[in-house]
C-alpha cells in the first residue's frame, strides 16, 4: 500500500483551477469547441475551437494579454480544461496569428451567430428572446496602428479616433456591437470602426434584424427590439417595418418637451412598483409613468413619460446652474431697484407690484415701500421738530423663491420620454410600467464590460492588424456570452428554488454576479492523479451552493467524471 501510495504521490500534478473549471463546463455545454470548428474547419494540429476555447478561459481568468498565450497554457492543466491534452508550445505566436486569421476568413460575425445560437439552444427554457437589446460600447487602445489605414474604406476595420464611451478622446479605439436578449446576453455581435456613428450602426443591424431573429424563430412582431436614444433617426424609424421597438425620445425634440410639460401640468401619474431587492442592497428609484402620444415625420407613437425620483444629475447640475443664475440676476435687479427714488408712494406701490411679477426666472423680489427723508440744513430747532426738506420713497426686500416654479422645473428634470411602438392590447400588448421595464434592462449590457475593455488584452504584438483586430472582438463577445450565461443560470435557480446565497461579506443575496462567483472560487487547486482531477481540498458548503447554482456538480467541474461517484470513493478507488 506504501508503495502504490509513494507511486501516486510521485506521478501526482497540481495546478491552479480558480473558477476555470466552471468557466470551461459551460463551455462544454455550449458546445463552443464544436460550433466553431463546424464554422472554420482547419488542418492544423490544434483545431480552431481549441485556440478559442483557451483564449476565452485566458480572457476570463484575469486578463493576461493574448500574446502570452503560450504561456497561460504552460500554467493551467489542458486536459482539465480543453479535454485533451495540448502541449503549450502549439499555443505560440505563430500558430495563434494562423488561428485568428482562420476565423476572419471564416466571418467572424457569422461564427460568433453559430456560436451563440447553439448557447440559446442549449438554455431554450432559461433565456427570454420576446425583448432583444441593441448597444455598442468602445475599446480604447494604446499605440498609432499604423496598419489600420484612415482612408474611407467601408470594408475595414479603423481603430482611430472617435466618441469614447470610455471617456477616452486622447485614445483610438474600435467599436464592439452587440444584439442581446434577456438583457444582456449576446447572440450577435461584431466589430466597428472607431470613428462609427451609433445611427449608422444601428441602420445596418436594423436592415438585416428580421433575418437575424428569424433564425432563433422569431417573426416580425414576436419580439421587441430595445435601443438608447441613437435609434430615432427617419431611416431608423423607416427601417424598422413591422418590427416593435422600445427607445429613449431625446430632448432635441419639441414632441418631447411638450408631452413633459403636458404630464406635469395634468399631475396625472401612475405610481410604478418595484420589485423586491436583496437585503443590504440600495434602495432602487422610485417611478412614475404617464402616457401620452406623440407625432414623428408622418407618424404617431407611444410615448411614456417617466418621472424618477433619482434625477439625471447631468439635468440637475443645469437646473442648480440656471437657479444660482436666476439668484444672481435676481439680485442685480433688486439692488437696481433699491436705488431709484419715487416722489409719490403710488409710484412705489406700483414697481414693487411689479418686481413681484417680474423678476428672473425662479426668484422674484418682495419688497415693501419706506420712505426716505431729507431734512432742512441747519441746527435743528428748541422743541426738536426738524423741518423736512423732502420726502421720497424707496423700495427694500427681498430676494424670494418661486417656489411652485422652481418645484415644476424639479419635476420636469427627473422626467424623460421613452418612445415604442408596442401595442396597448394583443398578445405583445404593454403597460406603460412594462414598457419602462423592459427599457431599464437596456442597461444591463453595459454591466461587466470593465473586464474586457482591459487594454492589456488588445495591446498586443500581433494585434495592430485590422483583421486580428477584429477576431479579438469576436473573442471578447464570446467571453462575455459566457459570462453573462454563468450569471443568468444562477440567478434563475435562486429565483426558481427561492434560496438566497452568500454574496459580499457573506450577506444573503439573490443576484450574484459571475465576478462574485470567481472571487469565491480563487485559490482552488487541483491535483492529477493516474489521468483523473481531484480538488486538493473539498469544496466548502458556500461553493457547494454555488455549485449547484450554476447547475453543475463536482463530477463536472473536473472534467465530467462519474457523478455518482464521490471524490473520495474515487480516490480510494485509484489508490487500490
Amino acid at each position: 500500500m506504501d508503495d502504490d501510495i509513494r507511486a501516486i504521490l510521485e506521478g501526482m500534478s497540481t495546478s491552479q483551477a480558480g473558477h476555470l473549471p466552471v468557466v470551461a463546463a459551460f463551455l462544454r455545454r455550449i458546445g463552443l469547441s464544436e460550433s466553431v470548428n463546424a464554422a472554420v474547419p482547419s488542418e492544423m494540429d490544434v483545431d480552431i475551437g481549441t485556440f478559442v476555447s483557451l483564449m476565452v478561459l485566458d480572457t476570463l481568468s484575469g486578463r493576461s494579454p493574448l500574446y502570452h498565450l503560450e504561456k497561460f497554457a504552460s500554467s493551467v492543466d489542458t486536459g482539465l480544461l480543453l479535454g485533451k491534452e495540448v502541449s503549450d508550445s502549439a499555443f505560440n505566436d505563430t500558430t495563434v496569428g494562423r488561428a485568428l486569421d482562420a476565423i476572419y476568413e471564416a466571418g467572424t460575425e457569422k461564427v460568433f451567430s453559430r456560436v451563440a445560437l447553439r448557447a440559446a439552444s442549449a438554455f431554450p427554457l432559461d433565456v427570454d428572446t420576446s425583448h432583444v437589446h441593441f448597444d455598442t460600447t468602445s475599446v480604447s487602445v494604446w499605440g498609432d496602428y499604423p496598419g489600420c489605414p484612415e482612408e474611407d474604406d467601408p470594408e475595414r476595420l479603423k481603430v482611430t479616433y472617435g466618441h469614447s464611451k470610455d471617456r477616452r478622446p486622447d485614445l483610438k479605439q474600435f467599436l464592439i456591437k452587440m444584439l442581446c436578449v434577456h438583457r444582456n446576453i449576446p447572440i450577435i455581435g461584431g466589430c466597428e470602426s472607431g470613428n462609427e456613428s451609433d445611427k449608422k450602426i444601428n441602420n445596418r443591424v436594423l436592415t438585416r434584424l428580421s433575418s437575424y431573429m428569424a433564425s432563433h424563430g422569431l417573426s416580425p412582431g414576436a419580439f421587441v427590439y430595445v435601443v438608447d436614444s441613437a435609434f430615432v433617426t427617419p431611416k431608423n424609424l423607416e427601417a424598422i417595418g413591422d418590427n416593435l421597438f422600445i427607445t429613449r425620445l431625446p430632448f432635441s425634440y419639441k414632441e418631447t418637451n411638450r408631452v413633459v410639460e403636458e404630464a406635469v401640468g395634468k399631475d396625472g401619474w401612475i405610481a410604478v412598483e418595484n420589485e423586491p431587492r436583496s437585503p443590504g442592497s440600495r434602495p432602487p428609484a422610485n417611478y412614475r409613468v404617464s402616457e401620452a402620444s406623440v407625432t414623428l415625420y408622418g407618424r404617431e407613437y407611444r410615448a411614456v413619460v417617466v418621472h424618477s425620483d433619482a434625477h439625471d444629475k447631468r439635468r440637475k447640475k443645469k437646473l442648480d446652474r440656471l437657479l444660482s443664475e436666476s439668484l444672481a440676476e435676481a439680485g442685480a435687479i433688486l439692488e437696481d431697484a433699491g436705488r431709484i427714488e419715487y416722489f409719490c408712494r403710488e409710484d412705489a406701490t406700483a414697481a414693487a407690484d411689479k418686481l413681484r411679477s417680474e423678476g428672473s426666472s425662479c426668484h422674484y423680489c418682495d419688497c415693501a415701500v419706506t420712505e426716505k427723508v431729507t431734512y432742512c440744513r441747519g441746527r435743528p430747532p428748541k422743541n426738536g421738530k426738524r423741518k423736512v426738506s423732502r420726502i421720497r420713497y424707496v423700495l427694500e426686500g427681498k430676494l424670494t423663491l418661486r417656489s411652485d416654479e422652481v418645484e415644476r422645473m424639479r419635476e420636469v428634470a427627473g422626467c424623460f420620454v421613452l418612445l415604442a411602438n408596442v401595442p396597448e392590447e394583443g398578445e405583445m400588448a404593454h403597460t406603460p410600467a412594462e414598457v419602462l421595464s423592459n427599457y431599464k434592462e437596456q442597461h444591463g449590457i453595459e454591466r461587466n464590460f470593465g473586464f474586457l475593455k482591459d487594454p492589456q488584452i488588445v495591446n498586443d504584438i500581433f494585434l495592430k492588424r485590422p483583421d486580428r483586430i477584429e477576431v479579438l472582438g469576436f473573442i471578447l463577445l464570446v467571453s462575455l456570452l459566457v459570462w453573462n450565461l454563468m450569471e443568468h443560470v444562477m440567478r434563475a435557480y435562486l429565483k426558481r428554488t427561492e434560496q438566497m446565497i452568500p454574496g459580499w461579506d457573506n450577506k444573503p443575496t439573490r443576484r450574484p454576479t459571475s465576478f462574485m462567483m470567481s472571487v469565491k472560487f480563487k485559490g482552488i487547486l487541483v491535483a492529477r492523479i493516474r489521468g483523473n482531477w481531484y480538488f486538493t481540498v473539498p469544496l466548502t458548503d458556500e461553493l457547494q451552493q454555488y455549485t449547484r447554482a450554476l447547475g453543475l456538480t463536482e463530477a463536472l467541474l473536473l472534467g465530467g467524471a462519474d457523478a455518482g461517484e464521490t471524490r473520495d470513493q474515487k480516490l480510494r478507488r485509484e489508490v487500490r
